[in-house]
């Protein structure tokens, strides 16, 4: 399995570098994702992960986060992409995740 680190910063600048990375992986059998270190998010970077998870998922290739960090993992819930990025979730979880982060 090809191990691919989001790195810390998935800004709107970096969205096409990280296009760029990922679809080197397209054609990978499996591929993991590294988001454990990611600190900041824009939601082009996430619009580039939902492209590549669902690109690979009709060629019926495997894709999985391996490591997600809270600020990824928030990003994904608030944009109600937990489960196109196969981020299980509970929804009295991610209630009180919201709450607390909104404050």
């Amino acid at each position: 399995m090809n191990t691919v680190s989001l790195g810390e910063d998935l800004g709107i600048e970096a969205s096409a570098e990280l296009k760029e990375r990922l679809a080197a992986h397209l054609d990978a059998p499996a591929v993991a994702l590294d988001g454990g270190a990611v600190r900041r998010v824009h939601t082009a970077a996430m619009q580039v992960l939902c492209a590549f998870f669902r690109s690979r998922g009709e060629q019926g290739r495997a894709t999985e986060l391996a490591a997600c960090s809270d600020a990824l993992r928030d990003a994904a819930r608030l944009l109600g992409l937990s489960a196109q990025l196969g981020l299980a979730t509970t929804d009295q979880q991610d209630m009180k995740n919201t709450v607390e982060n909104a404050a």
